[in-house]
């Protein structure tokens, strides 16, 4: 079967993209003219301008939509208002093997309480929408939108002058939305979002108009020598951040409680798929956690080395690693052993290639965060 491809895709191959699979997806990793460095520095100094319509868009809508979500994801919608957006988590329901392992995480965008804009991961997108059908209450439909709308992530701390440019709305409260047109006419959902720990924006558009508004950002941003992004920089960003990617860091075997994501967990909800699993794992406390790594020396830790103790004995796994290209170093993150010990600023060892290579075990962020 032919990977799925972004309503960009001939204008990513134009600029000299490289690409990869993403969730069944043909989507790019970084753009002739710079790679992954560039792109990341650009997006840390200035603005970078990524392509993310790999991920799942649907509604849920219909009456009492907002309570039937709330009662299956796993943060409270009740904390926020329409208008704003909130991070969250599909878990495996009690009584399912696995239950409380995390399906996926996503952005839910409330509307009203009649009207819900869920946004998944590429590859756990049907899963999760499959589950909210089959719980939908009578009159509540959920719509799967992926192929109409396009979504466009503009980060950096220049993004606001580039919105601007463009007409788009950029005051917002981070983690808030706004439903307005550009310069263009076009209607564009501005959310004060994003996955790289820079001030920034994600921008939902209809998939016909999506090359017009990356067309019009690019013209817009060249006084700020905006650059077109890969998700390469996209992922050394967001692990510079200690932010989690569903299949390293959350998965079905990795609980939010593990994941160190139990923030986004409303604890005092009556229900939320996977509730007493979770509340057990964490009265008993989670067998591992999420730390970061630091290589004070050359090497880089990658995904699946093992994390060694003083002893030389397995502690734990490293389940994302990549060289930082503000730090300049290797860094990673790692589920590791409660009963090992460890705190941050102890030495641990990652396997090599059957070499040890020390690391100082970090609570992530590795870099400041300007998301606020």
């Amino acid at each position: 079967m032919s990977p799925l491809t972004s309503p960009l895709h001939d204008r990513h191959v134009a600029a000299g993209a490289k690409f990869a699979d993403f969730g069944g997806w043909s989507m790019p990793i970084e753009y002739a003219g710079g790679g992954v460095l560039a792109e990341h520095t650009a997006v840390r100094e200035g603005v970078g301008l990524f392509d993310v319509s790999h991920l799942g868009t649907a509604t849920v809508r219909g009456p009492g939509a907002a309570d039937f979500v709330n009662s299956c994801l796993t943060n409270d919608l009740g904390k926020i208002g329409p208008g704003q957006a909130q991070y969250t988590l599909c878990c495996v329901p009690d009584g399912e093997p696995q239950a409380g392992g995390v399906v996926d995480d996503l952005i839910v965008y409330l509307h009203g309480p009649d009207d819900v804009l869920l946004v998944p991961n590429a590859a756990n997108a049907a899963d999760v929408l499959a589950r909210l059908s089959a719980e939908a209450p009578a009159g509540v439909t959920v719509t799967d939108r992926h192929t109409e709308v396009a979504v466009l992530a503009l980060q950096g701390p220049r993004s606001p002058e580039v919105l601007a440019a463009v007409g788009l709305p950029g005051e917002l409260p981070y983690m808030s939305f706004a439903e307005t047109s550009g310069s263009g006419g076009d209607e564009v959902t501005v959310c004060r979002t994003g996955y790289t720990g820079e001030h920034g924006y994600e921008l939902l558009v209809a998939a016909e108009r999506a090359g017009t508004l990356w067309d019009a950002l690019l013209a817009a941003g060249e006084p700020e020598q905006i650059r077109p992004c890969g998700l390469g920089a996209r992922d050394t960003l967001r692990t510079e951040m200690g932010y989690p990617l569903h299949g390293h860091e959350l998965s079905r075997d990795i609980t939010p409680n593990q994941a160190r994501s139990g923030w986004a967990v409303g604890w005092g909800k009556d229900a939320f798929w996977g509730r007493e699993a979770l509340a057990a794992e964490k009265a008993a406390g989670a067998p591992r956690q999420l730390w970061g790594l630091q290589a004070p020396g050359r090497g880089i830790p990658r995904p699946g080395m093992l994390v060694l103790g003083a002893d030389g004995s397995r502690v734990g796994e490293v389940t994302s690693g990549t060289f930082s290209p503000t730090l300049r170093t290797g860094i990673a993150l790692a589920l590791l052993d409660r009963s090992a010990g460890v705190a941050e600023g102890t030495e641990v060892a990652v396997d090599v290639r059957g070499r040890p290579q020390t690391v100082v075990v970090r609570r992530p962020p590795f870099v400041e965060s300007h998301v606020r």
